[in-house]
Formats: C-alpha cells, structure tokens, sequence
C-alpha cells in the first residue's frame, strides 16, 4: 500500500509490515474501503477532505506507544485525532498513519483532591457529565462535542474562564507517549519543561493520552441562556454587553451574536432567518445570586426570545452544540481584544448585514478575569492582556459557495483587526494562517517552545499541527 514518509515522499509499505502492526493492536487498523474507516478519518470541518493511508482506532496507551515506534521505524507521517473539531483540520493528513483517540473517553473523578483523569478521546460532554454528577466542573470550552485534547493544547476558554483562567492554566499533569515511544508523566514536578509547553503549545510534542484537571464547585444548576432582539437594536444591545462586561462578577460570563434566527424553537417562526442580535450569559455560581446579575439582559428592550433561565451546568455547555454540527463548511477568522469600542461596535453592525448564510456569525467573548492575572510567561497561551475575543464565523453547507463567504469573512476581519491586542487565539486559527498568525498566538514563548521541541522531539516526529520545528 502507499503511505507517505515524514517528509511527505510517497512509499510502498508491504502488507506483512501491516499486519504485524495489526497483531501488536487492541485496537483496529483501517484503509480506505474499510468498514469504519469513513467515519474515522473525517473530521468536524467539511472544507478538509483529507486521506490518511492507514487509521488505527487506539483502545489505550500501549495501542499509541506501538503506533509512534511503527512509524518512527518505518519514516512515516504521523497525524493524531481526538474530537476532530480543530477548524483547520489539523487531526488529518494525507497519505499519514492517523492515531484515532476517539475509543479511549474513560473519565474518573477525585472528589477528594477535585481532580478528574480524562483520556484524550474524551469530549467535553464526557468530562462534564462524570464530574456534575459531583457537583464539580473542569473549566472547557462552548461546544461539548469538542475534544478535550485539541482545546486544551492550545489553551481553551469557555464559562468559566472569568474565575480560573484558561483551560491549560486549570491542567494538573499529563501522560504523554513521547517520539521515542516512552510513556512519561509532565507535571509541575516531573518533566516540567514539557508540561510547560503542551499547556497551550499544542499538539507539538508528543501524544497526550490522559489529561488531569482540577475541578471546581459548579452546578449542578446555573442560570444560563440566550435572550435575542431585532437587529435594529444592536447598537443598544452592544452598549449593554460593554457597560456589564466591566461590572461583571467573575461567575458571570457575557457572549454577545450578531447573526441571522435560526430555526430554534425558542424563537418565533416568522423570525428565523432575519438578522437579530443576542446575549448569551452564564452565571456559575449560586442560581439565588444570579438574579440582580441577568435582570439587566431580561428586562432589555422588547426581546423576541429569551431562554436565559436556571438550568443545569451540563445542559448550558451544549447550548451551542445545534450551531456547529459537523458536515458543514466552516471559516473563521479570530483576534483577542483588549476592550469593547463604540467605533468597534459599529463596524460590527456593518459586517454582520453582509452576512452571506444562514448559519454565520460575528460573536463576542467576554474572557477578562483570572487569565489576566497570570505572569505572560505562566503558559505558552500567553495573551494575558486579553479581555474579548472576536471571533467571524462562516458556516455553510456547499463547496461552491466557498469564495463568497470566505470574502465576506476576511472582509471583516480586516477591517476589524486593528482593534485587536496584536495577539490571537491558536485554536481558531484556519488552514491558510501562515507563520505569523502562530506567532500572533504564542508570542513571547516561541523561543522556549522551541528548545523544548528539540528535546523531546528533535526529528520533528509529531508535525502536522501547528509546528514548531526544532531549533
């Protein structure tokens, strides 16, 4: 069969090779045609269509450390796959040997020490139901059928961000299978350097297999939701979103969407597919304090929907899950913020009637809060001078549709830009973001990242992500 070396060079790997692989498996090991196959090496983002030569289907730890030494033995490229929810498709490759995480979702919580062990298939859904059923939470991300891994290699931010940072600054320790097939620990106290760079280096050093979490007092019940208004009031509702964002209590966590109605059921049938404008809140900490806190939202205006309600913790992390269902087409463009400007704001307006499909978006998150008070060099993540992000989603469903919503989304962005802090977020980054936009997301680290690459992984074993190459 064909399958491609690390530099890309394209071989003929004998069946027998194969076949002793499959032997050293608990998990499968899959080519095109295969059943299953299909289903293993797409991913979230319908705009990457690649094809890996071989999938292994990995069951545990063992079933990875025979997948790095087969492909160190053999010169092969190399791709992992936890969620596949990464925009610019980075769990896939073609011609590669994909590692397929997504049968290892075993999670396991401390309640003593508030700490949870996740594999890295898990997705977020997975990790917040083991830990609610607790009353704890890890601090992940918007969607919850996001993978673990991904989000977290590269920092990660969601409701609870404002109270304990980004998701990599909450992480307690590591097992990571390392290029030369080692199975190793990285923590604070061993192999601090390496745990240093997978806090938000992404997915640049080895393959992480297990992540620990501290865990916090969250839920079971929250007061959550969207409360949505015409478009016509957007200049109102974003003054709104920027005078409570600077008075908010860190269990409170604003987002504010300008977008076309979706067809949800909570918004009226003669609305959906018209522009409007909605704030979406969360506040984590106890439901009886929410009130004073959300009543500035539900007594805005006249809404057209509001469902910014009490409910559980586990059902506000998938509150967003309808608007990102995989299949579709996606492209994004994101900068971090240090502030919310009127002159901003207005040209957010604009953009956001130019909108192209019924599914895009510009969206504010509020993110200011405990990040903010680690020292820059805490994590690779750095951006600790970041209050908001914006991020300008396009999402649609047919391929010859992609230059006109791919225009409309670096339109905005480039008019948008020059409100940004400089920096931005590496998990939004797409496939056609070059070296400077990496630069733009880890910053002052790349040095330190660097050398922590040519320790661990100096034949740049581990390069179809974000790479950072030894040096």
């Amino acid at each position: 069969m064909k399958i491609r070396t690390t530099e890309g060079r394209e071989i003929e790997l004998q069946q027998d090779k194969l076949d002793g692989l499959k032997m050293r498996l608990r998990g499968t090991l899959s080519v095109p045609g295969d059943a299953g196959h299909e289903e293993s090496r797409t991913v979230w983002n319908a705009m990457i269509d690649r094809q890996p030569a071989v999938v292994a289907r990995c069951r545990g730890v063992a079933d990875v450390i025979a997948c790095v030494q087969f492909a160190r033995e053999n010169d092969l490229l190399l791709c992992i796959k936890g969620g596949g929810h990464n925009i610019a498709g980075l769990a896939t490759a073609d011609g590669a040997l994909m590692l397929d995480m997504s049968l290892m979702r075993g999670v396991w919580a401390d309640t003593q020490k508030k700490v949870a062990h996740a594999q890295a298939g898990c997705l977020l859904g997975d990790v917040d139901r083991e830990t609610q059923v607790r009353g704890l939470a890890g601090v992940l991300g918007f969607v919850s059928a996001t993978g673990i891994a991904g989000l977290t290699l590269g920092g990660g931010f969601g409701y609870l961000t404002r109270r304990w940072g980004w998701t990599s600054d909450t992480v307690v320790g590591m097992d990571v299978v390392t290029a030369d097939a080692r199975l190793v620990r990285a923590s604070s106290d061993e192999n601090a350097d390496l745990f240093w760079g997978l806090r938000g280096g992404g997915g640049n050093f080895g393959v992480v297999t297990g992540i620990d979490y501290a865990l916090y007092p969250v839920g079971p019940e929250v007061v959550g939701g969207v409360v949505a208004w015409p478009a016509s009031e957007a200049a109102k509702v974003l003054e709104l979103y920027r005078t409570l964002a600077e008075k908010a209590p860190p269990e409170l966590t604003l987002v504010a969407l300008l977008r076309p109605a979706p067809p949800a059921p909570w918004l009226p049938k003669d609305w959906h597919g018209k522009p409007i404008v909605a704030l979406l809140a969360c506040f984590s900490g106890r439901p009886e304090d929410a009130e004073k806190h959300v009543n500035p939202i539900k007594s805005f205006g006249k809404p057209i929907g509001d469902v910014l309600v009490r409910r559980p913790y586990a059902q506000m992390q998938s509150l967003l899950d309808a608007t990102q269902p995989k299949g579709r087409r996606y492209y994004w463009k994101s900068e971090y913020l240090p502030r919310i400007e009127p002159s901003m704001c207005k040209k957010l307006i604009e953009h956001a009637a130019g909108i192209r499909s019924p599914h895009s978006a510009i969206i504010l998150f509020q993110i200011e809060g405990a990040l903010n008070r680690f020292d820059e060099g805490h994590s690779p993540v750095g951006n600790r001078d970041a209050r908001h992000v914006l991020n300008i989603t396009s999402a649609w469903e047919r391929a010859d549709e992609d230059k006109a919503h791919i225009a409309w989304t670096r339109e905005a962005w480039n008019d948008l830009k020059g409100f940004s802090t400089g920096g931005t977020y590496i998990n939004f980054l797409t496939e056609d973001d070059g070296v400077e936009r990496t630069e733009a997301a880890l910053g002052k680290g790349l040095k330190r990242l660097r050398e922590i690459k040519s320790k661990w992984d100096p034949k740049n074993v581990f390069r179809t992500n974000r790479n950072i190459k030894p040096g």
